[in-house]
């Protein structure tokens, strides 16, 4: 499973950790995504979205 949203396109980011010691490591923080049935073109599909998609109403669950 990709970790994208099949929405708005979603998808992980990369920076630092930065300790106090101003030390930096590679951090990646992946969007919080759900697998759910949704209703495109009219037919039934598990599609994968992340949850700002799903609160905004901009999936049809069915």
């Amino acid at each position: 499973m990709s970790k994208v949203c099949d929405i708005c396109g979603k998808k992980p980011q990369v920076g630092n950790n930065v300790s106090h010691a101003n030390n930096r490591t590679k951090k990646t923080w992946y969007p919080n995504l759900q697998k759910v049935n949704a209703v495109v073109n009219g037919q039934r599909k598990k599609i994968t979205v992340c949850t700002r998609c799903l609160r905004s109403g901009a999936v049809k669950k069915g």
